[in-house]
Formats: structure tokens, sequence, C-alpha cells
């Protein structure tokens, strides 16, 4: 028996040393193995695949976002998401800009692999185009009224559809098909819509492609690979919204105002928003639930805006309905939804207290809940948005209160009064009373007020956007409420990085609207932030 068990040990040893010997000197050329990967979509998900390494790994895949290069000492790519699989596939974390995945081999004895590269994620290349989420097969038909979607666009306003009965002219160009073109659309606000192939269910061959387009109406970047749909007449129609959550950004969190997305329906008017404190009783019904917490009817054809705070902590759902005009429901509610308050068991370190330029969105079409329109998730750590669209200076200090003691951060970042600068009926010395209250409060509850400058406008595209004028003295406003924050203790400087080469208006790649800024200038807004994290009480 010890013989047998010396042996034993002597085959262990040997193993181990082969193995260690195997990864430390490299034999099987482990080092100079790079990893290529392909992507595909597998319901509703993008999906990684990878060649294994020559020997049993384990796989750490990091997700990476490229920051604008813009603010002195960042990296050039910030780290936003680590996993470890023993697969050679990895469903990629939802997201809505380009992100980059490096693959990292481990063995018993550390890492293997030598030549890691950042793999673009293949849903955002150049040219950009749009990539189709759902695809019709002879194995998956559709039926005659369709849900066409596609992963969204970054700064995308709207979309052109184009059905044709084959393939067109030529692939991924930025013009409408002069063979086999069918119809188009332009009338398309987000990334999918419900479609009637009806007068088409004849047609031998059928395909779509779609592209986006800027406020302007000019192509951003091409349209997408023509997709063929196969269809099925005796195939039931979905008669149900279809919630709009497929590049829902990692670790999602809804601002304390929270915002509903779907994907407009055939025949609806009007959409209701139902707010639940517990899962509906029958999932996919027709009537509203009796003990719904809140509910709100919209004519918007895929947002909802909740105009009431949500800070206490636990998990809410929430559904939509079609209504017709006469207040009827279209089909059935859609499918339930959750999101989850978090509790504070101590003071948080950080909120952002504002305007809709705190509260998120942008490129116009694109709400709060569209994350990678929040300035907040650039800032590399956790902050709680306390912003509220529509706000002025004043209505922002009126709920200092009722928002922001409730959840007492240590830090609070505070940008309001950009749409006070657009209306004449705010002056300057309004607008900094409001800002010195709103300090006032935060130092008699021990908060630390951290004060963004207000970047230029753009009225030019403000005008464009929403067809409403602005206050002509807004620069001289700016100026002086600038020049009143700079003032402050403790302030972050964002007026100086947002202007065109005439430094006298907000440059018109920052923000489709004017005012809002898109994809671009959230991020700089949170890396600018991040940089400044010295003035952060801990």
């Amino acid at each position: 028996m010890a013989y047998f068990l010396s042996f034993l040990t002597i085959i262990c040893c040997f193993t181990i040393f082969c193995i260690f010997l195997t990864e430390k000197t490299d034999l099987l050329g482990l080092k100079d193995y790079q990893v290529t990967a392909s992507f595909s979509q597998e319901k509703g998900s993008t999906v990684m695949h990878w060649q294994r390494y020559p020997y049993p790994c384990l796989y750490q895949v990091e997700t990476y976002y490229k920051t604008t290069g813009l603010v002195e000492g960042e990296p050039e790519f910030t780290r936003v998401s680590s996993e470890f699989t023993v697969q050679d596939s990895y469903t990629v974390p939802p997201t809505a800009i380009p992100a980059y995945y490096k693959i990292t081999a481990y063995g018993i004895f550390g890492k293997v692999s030598g030549r890691e590269i950042l793999i673009p994620n293949a849903n955002y290349q150049e040219p950009i185009r749009p990539v189709p989420i759902f695809k019709y097969t002879a194995d998956n038909p559709a039926s005659l009224k369709p849900y066409l979607v596609w992963h969204s666009v970054p700064d995308g306003v709207l979309y052109e559809l184009e059905l044709l009965s084959g393939p067109p002219d030529e692939e991924n160009t930025a013009r409408l098909s002069a063979k086999n073109h069918l119809s188009a659309t332009r009338q398309v606000f987000t990334n999918g819509l419900q479609i009637d192939l009806t007068p088409y269910q004849n047609q031998p061959q059928l395909f779509w492609r779609v592209r986006a387009m800027n406020l302007r109406k000019e192509p951003i970047g091409v349209f997408s690979t023509a997709e063929p749909i196969c269809l099925d007449a005796g195939k039931p129609a979905p008669n149900k919204p279809l919630l709009n959550n497929f590049d829902r950004m990692p670790n999602f969190s809804q601002p304390i105002y929270p915002v509903f997305t779907w994907i407009p329906m055939l025949g609806a008017t009007r959409y209701e928003v139902e707010l639940l404190t517990s899962p509906p009783a029958v999932e996919n019904d027709t009537s509203p639930t009796k003990d719904r917490a809140w509910a709100k009817v919209v004519d918007s054809s895929f947002s909802c805006y909740d105009e009431y705070a949500r800070y206490y902590a636990g998990k809410y759902y929430w559904r939509v309905r079609g209504l017709d005009a006469s207040g009827n429901t279209v089909g059935t509610y859609s499918d339930t939804d959750s999101f989850t308050v978090e509790a504070h068991l101590s003071r948080p370190e950080l909120a952002a207290f504002g305007d809709s330029i705190t509260h998120g969105g942008g490129a116009v079409s694109f709400s709060p809940a569209n994350l990678e329109y929040s300035y907040t998730t650039y800032i590399g750590m956790p902050c709680i948005n306390l912003g509220r669209s529509g706000d002025t200076s004043t209505t922002t200090l009126a709920r200092f209160d009722r928002d922001v003691l409730p959840i007492m951060p240590k830090n609070l970042l505070i940008m309001t009064g950009s749409n006070s600068l657009r209306s004449n009926a705010y002056s300057a010395d309004r607008v900094i009373s409001d800002l010195a209250q709103i300090g006032e409060k935060c130092r008699q509850n021990d908060i630390r007020p951290i004060f963004l400058t207000l970047p230029p406008i753009n009225p030019a595209n403000i005008m464009l956007a929403f067809q409403t004028p602005t206050d002509p003295n807004w620069y001289a406003k700016m100026k002086a409420i600038n020049a009143f924050i700079r003032q402050q203790p403790y302030y972050i400087d964002l007026e100086p990085y947002f202007y065109d080469a005439s430094k006298t208006i907000l440059a018109p790649e920052w923000a489709n609207d004017g005012l809002h800024a898109d994809i671009k200038g959230k991020m700089l807004i949170g890396e600018i932030i991040g940089m400044h994290k010295d003035l952060f009480v801990h």
C-alpha cells in the first residue's frame, strides 16, 4: 500500500511538473497563439465565439469602451466588466455603443496567453450600419405582421426602412435601391417597428434593410445588409407591444425618475404604462391591474416618463398596452419588465442633480432609459441619477428636499439652468439665486455641493429639433452663471470643452438638438467628472 501511494505521489508530481513546464516554458507555443472571434445573433443576444487554445484553459473575457481621448490623463480604453468561462463562446453584455473584448487564457499556474488583442463588437463596424436582431428564415418564418428590430445606431435620430422584392443594386450603400425596390418609410423613430406585410404576401421573395439618419435626415453610415423575410400567412401575428430592452447597457439602473420604452405596435394610437409593486396576476391580459401603483397614458409611440421619483427600495414591475382612439386595449398588455431600487444602508458616495442633461437622453429620439446618453454611466463609479427632464433651476431647487434628502449622498453633482437659458422668463440672477440656495441646502445637510458649469447651447439646432426660439441673451446669461459657479469652493468646468470653432455656440457634433449632448458629449462629461474625484468627500 505504501509503495502504491509513493508511486501515485510520483505520478502526480510528474504530471504537475509537466503542466508547469508546459505553461511556463511555452512548449506548445501558447504565447504566440492569437485569438480571433466571430459574432452571431441568438435569441436577441450577441454571442462571441472563438477557437479554443490547444490546451485546457479558463478564459477571462473583459469588456472595454474607448474613451473620448479629450481629457488629459485618461487611458485610451476603460474596462467596464470582466467574467470567466470554460466555454469557447460568451454572450457579451448588451451595449449601445462600440465595445471591445479581450480574451485571456489561464492555466493552472497562471496566464498562458501572450498576444491578447482588443476585438471590436461586429454590431458597430465601419461604416456604421444597423444589425438585425430578429431574423425570419424558413425554419423561423414571420407572420404577416412581424416586428422588425435591429441594434440601435448611436446618435440615430430616425431610421429609413426599405422593402425589396430581391437583393438591392449594391449592399451597404447610403442610397435606396433602384432595383427590386418596393417601398420605404422614414417614420421610424426607434430601433424597430411592427410592419404590415399583407400587401407583399404573394411576393416570391421579400427583403428588408434599414439605415440611420440624423436630425437633418442625412444618412449615418450605410444601409444594413439586406435581410430576407420568409412569411407564413397562417402564423399568428404579435398582438402586444414589444419591450425595448435590446441594447440595455450593462448594470442597468433606472434614474430616480424612470422612463419606460417599447417598440410600437400596429393599430395603437396611444399607450398606457402601469407600474406595480408585485407582478400582475395574469400575464398578457387586457384589463388594468386593480391595485397598480401608478399609470399614465401617453401619445408617444415608444416611451413614457414617470413624473414621480422612485427612491423607495424594492422591486418595481411595469408593462404597457396599446390603446385605440376610443381607449380600448389593442391586443394585450406587453410582457412584464422590472427594475430594482437598491436600499442604501449608508450614505451613498455620489448623486447627480439637475435637468434633462443630467436625467439623460439625446439625439432627439433617445430617452433617459438609454443609459449610453447619461453622463453618470461614464464617471467610473456608482452615481445615483436624480435628474428630471424639463426642470428649470427653480424647479430643481423646489424638489431638493423631496428628492435629495431621502438619499443623503455625501457628494452632489449639480447642473441645472440650461432650460432657463433658453427662456427669456428667467434672468441670470434668478438662476444664480437658485444655485446658491441649492448649495446652502447641501451644506446644511452635510452634503458637499459640486457645481458643473453649463455647456453652451446651439439656438439654430434647438429651433430645428423643437420649433422653439431661444432667448437672444442666452450667452451673456450663461457667462454670468458660470462665473458664479467658478467662485464656489467645489466646481468642475465643462463649458470650454463644448464650443464650435467660433467659440460662440455648442458645436453641432456634440448634440443633434443643440441642447442635450449625445453619446460622445455625455461620455466627455462623465470623463471630466471622473478626472476630478479629488473633489469628492469620502
